[in-house]
């Protein structure tokens, strides 16, 4: 119901509106683009009810349509209510939002978008398809949204703290000149940062304002001769030894809304450049309209997904101190569920997980919030369990469990899928091989130079698909180092971007195929991954090799194997990297038997 009243606010402020739109888009994403958003931020999710981090809507005066990809269609049927129709996105016959708009929608529609929301590549993109059935694109004079939101949130202004160069490995001064060589060499003046994890990676700085993301929100400037952060009370965000850092590198500071007014008097002379995926319109149409400014792929975001030595060393280190804690969280967790026969709820378990990970002094906070689902919640791809009345666990139900961490050296992300008693199906037990099976296929996968992860994507699948299976996500993701968890331009998976970036030694990426059965269960197993050289015995046309490195060490679950599936170079990897882990772990859990023990029990040689 509460949703239904939202939507009666938002379709009688539409039509008070002096922009007389008919439509009106309420994307998930805030003014930077980011997946995951401030609560201030969170429109799509208040006016809904749908509170997966990838979707859009669209309201008219008749209608109010969801549309999210595969990970979220059983999570948005459970959140949305009568009032909305959901829409498939990649099932056959459904179009995309921005498809929807021109071919569902009559023609001649005023189409609102909020400025600060919409990129130029989308308002660019947008507005030549509404040219053809001579509907319009309306950036709004007021998002109306937030003028129905009478709690709305203020925007975080929490401190920003400095990353330590030992952790960095390049100093911002070195960033910023790279930055300013690139926009040089390609005929600019300056440019505009908006993403808010290449802003906090480029001048070496962390912050807290996005649940589970270290990120600040901020603007950047930068030109050939200087820079602007443009962010809110810098006075009590910074410590007064980073504003003389910030000072040294001349960095000057001003407020985050500022930035608007000082766009327009940027000179027509000067050219900038703009990355029209990651900068919203506003930004745009301060410069005075993409006639104005170039258009370029960031140099910054391929720079970040690189990772130098020391970012390389600081991933390896917080993965090996991760798996401790996660072995000791799972050791404890069976014992719970099995010895002492004790209910755990899905919260309770996810609670004592960050515990386990907070005795850390490297430790900062959760990379995401905990998917800890038993039973058919595990079929809910990026499932919470609620804190307050959360299943409890059923040791005889498969538990699903992904979560990661930030660590002052780095972050993790990592997915277990374990039952602690009883048997499996022998479709559980096949299901859970496939699955193992894809993750082994992509973590031994030698490739040349200049393979995407769009090619490589095939490769983890071959194994499900071998049965007929299959799952809606991709099979991998960029990692940031103390930044998002979730991080471009790279990825391994079906979408069309991925195609166009090659991995290259240095990244970082996981490796996690799955299988989910609606109403039963599901199966992931995620390892994250690092870019490296391979040793081939022969180079065809010179053409170097790459392979991976798994960075992750916590057993797989022995429970769920079909053991008349496995091959022998499956049983010869599974055996290997559980030796790793021992070697790994071991070391870390003498003084702590419980996990020890279990350990040890789960990597027996098979």
């Amino acid at each position: 119901m509460q949703s239904t009243t939202r939507l009666e606010a938002l379709r009688k402020a539409m039509s008070q509106s002096t922009d007389k739109i008919d439509a009106f888009v309420i994307p998930s994403e805030d003014a930077h683009q980011s997946e995951y958003t401030a609560e201030c931020d969170n429109r799509r999710a208040w006016i809904s009810g749908f509170t997966g981090s990838a979707g859009c809507a669209i309201v008219t005066q008749d209608t109010a349509a969801m549309f999210t990809d595969g990970r979220y269609f059983l999570q948005a049927s459970q959140e949305l209510d009568q009032s909305w129709t959901l829409m498939k996105q990649g099932l056959p016959g459904v179009p995309t939002w921005k498809e929807y708009l021109t071919k569902n929608l009559p023609s001649g529609c005023r189409i609102g978008v909020d400025a600060t929301l919409v990129t130029a590549a989308d308002a660019v993109a947008l507005e030549n398809e509404l040219a053809k059935v001579s509907s319009t694109l309306v950036p709004v004079s007021e998002n109306p949204v937030d003028k129905i939101r009478q709690d709305r949130p203020a925007r975080p202004t929490n401190p920003v703290v400095a990353h330590d160069i030992q952790y960095a490995g390049k100093s911002r001064e070195t960033k910023l000149d790279e930055l300013r060589h690139e926009i040089r060499r390609k005929g600019y003046d300056g440019t505009v940062v908006s993403a808010l994890d290449e802003i906090a990676w480029l001048l070496n700085l962390r912050g807290s304002d996005i649940h589970c993301c270290p990120i600040f929100f901020a603007y950047c400037v930068v030109t050939n001769t200087d820079a602007v952060l443009y962010i809110s009370n810098a006075d009590k965000r910074l410590s007064q030894d980073i504003q003389q850092q910030l000072k040294g590198s001349s960095i000057q500071l001003r407020d985050y809304d500022q930035i608007f007014d000082d766009l327009g008097r940027v000179s027509q002379q000067q050219r900038y450049v703009i990355d029209p995926s990651l900068t919203n319109l506003s930004i745009v149409q301060a410069l005075g309209g993409l006639e104005h400014v170039g258009q370029e792929p960031s140099t910054i975001t391929l720079a970040k997904a690189i990772k130098n030595d020391a970012e390389l060393a600081g991933m390896r280190a917080c993965h090996k101190r991760d798996g401790a804690a996660v072995s000791r969280h799972f050791a404890w967790l069976a014992d719970m569920l099995c010895n002492q026969q004790r209910k755990v709820s899905e919260a309770d378990a996810a609670a004592h997980l960050e515990e386990m990970r907070s005795q850390s002094s490297k430790y900062v906070g959760m990379s995401f919030d905990t998917v800890a689902a038993t039973g058919p919640n595990g079929a809910i791809i990026h499932y919470q369990p609620s804190p307050t009345h959360s299943a409890i666990i059923d040791p005889r139900q498969i538990y699903l469990c992904d979560s990661g961490a930030h660590y002052i050296d780095g972050t993790t992300d990592i997915t277990r899928t374990y039952l602690f008693d009883g048997e499996p199906s022998e479709f559980q037990k096949r299901a859970f091989t496939r699955v193992l099976q894809s993750h082994i296929a992509l973590d031994q996968a030698v490739f040349p130079s200049g393979t995407s992860g769009y090619q490589l994507d095939t490769i983890a699948r071959a194994p499900l698909w071998q049965d007929g299976l299959d799952f809606r996500h991709g099979t991998g993701h960029g990692v940031g180092a103390y930044l998002n968890v979730h991080e471009g331009p790279h990825g391994i998976g079906a979408r069309d971007a991925y195609r166009h970036i090659a991995l290259q030694e240095g990244m970082v990426v996981t490796n996690e195929p799955g299988y989910y059965q609606d109403g039963e269960f599901g199966i992931r197993i995620e390892n994250v991954l690092i870019v490296n050289k391979a040793m081939t015995p022969y180079k065809f046309g010179g053409q170097e090799y790459l392979g991976f490195e798994h960075a992750t060490f916590v057993p797989l679950g022995r429970r769920l194997l079909d053991h008349q599936l496995l091959t022998d170079k499956c049983r010869e990897w599974i055996n290997k990297y559980h030796q790793e882990c021992r070697k790994v772990l071991e070391p870390q859990l003498k003084n702590d038997r419980r996990a020890l023990e279990w350990v040890e029990m789960e990597t027996q040689v098979i």
